[in-house]
């Protein structure tokens, strides 16, 4: 199994294989393109010389807030987003001993406690949680029972909603054409007179 989700073989081979680096890119999914924030733990892992979760908790909050503004910036919002991925980092030693994994390998979990798991991380709501057990169910080898009910509409079978279904160039696009798709009725929906 390998991902590819960045369009860089070194930060996709980095999601791969390190369970922490696909559980960060996902909390940096928002408000910049998804290759931007999968891209993101590649650029974290370089700048601070690891990719520990507990390394990671333990750096001067100053400091991680720098490592995410040098150029290119991990993130848009580089000082916020620099805590949140401090915090996620710190729930993951706290809860699973440092090893992101644990979320949904921990006691041989079923779909909907790796969900609850999920909901129960900084910076993880109901959609993010859903979107990465899809992406765990679809990708990563995750097999717990009842994953693709607990991350519906997200586990389902041929969808192009997210990130969960983005296995190529063709599937990215097909996912934007979603996303804009979806942006788009919303817009329609809210402008409509009640």
């Amino acid at each position: 199994m390998t991902l590819h989700i960045t369009d860089d073989p070194a930060a996709d081979e980095l999601l791969t294989r390190d369970p922490l680096a696909l559980l960060i890119g996902m909390l940096l999914d928002q408000q910049v393109p998804m290759e931007t924030a999968f891209a993101g733990p590649l650029k974290i892992s370089e700048r601070l010389g690891t990719l520990d979760a507990a390394a990671i908790a333990g750096t001067d909050p100053n400091r991680f807030a720098e490592l995410f503004s040098q150029t290119p910036a991990v993130h848009r919002f580089p000082g916020s987003m620099a805590g949140r991925v401090q915090a996620l980092c710190t729930a993951v030693v706290e809860t699973y001993g440092g090893d992101a994994a644990g979320i949904w390998t921990d006691g041989d979990p079923d779909g909907p406690t790796v969900l609850k798991r999920l909901k129960a991380l900084p910076g993880f709501g109901e959609q993010k949680a859903k979107i990465f057990l899809a992406l765990l169910g679809k990708q990563y080898g995750y097999t717990g029972e009842g994953w693709r009910e607990a991350s519906a509409p997200y586990g389902e079978e041929g969808s192009h909603r997210s990130v969960a279904d983005i296995v190529s160039p063709d599937s990215l696009q097909q996912v934007r054409e979603f996303k804009r798709a979806a942006k788009a009725a919303a817009r329609e929906a809210a402008a409509k007179p009640s």
